[in-house]
């Protein structure tokens, strides 16, 4: 990731957490909390959140979720013909890069 997009990233969470109600409900960070497979942090989970607060929408942020939850859901969504399952695939797919990408430690 360039600089100037990490420059706008920060700027874009410095806006979310400054503005009243700009934040979520925290949905992506419980999940992660949640997750089954015991490596989430408190730290990690946030970072994920944040990044999440970015580029996905509410409503894809509790979609999101739910496969953290249960991880073979997303497996079915990715192979699913339906468009709106592409369409959201395709945003999680960011998400997922850009994530791994900010909260790698």
């Amino acid at each position: 990731m360039t600089i100037s997009t990490r420059a706008a990233l920060a700027a874009a969470a410095f806006a979310l957490l400054t503005i009243p109600g700009g934040a979520q409900a925290d949905t992506i960070r419980k999940a992660c909390l949640k997750s089954p497979n015991g490596a989430a942090s408190y730290q990690l989970c946030g970072c994920i959140q944040g990044v999440a607060d970015l580029v996905l929408s509410s409503r894809d942020q509790r979609t999101a979720a739910k496969l953290f939850r249960s991880p073979d859901k997303a497996q079915d969504m990715k192979m699913s013909a339906s468009r709106t399952d592409e369409r959201f695939w395709e945003k999680y797919s960011y998400f997922g890069s850009i994530a791994q990408e900010q909260c790698a430690s």
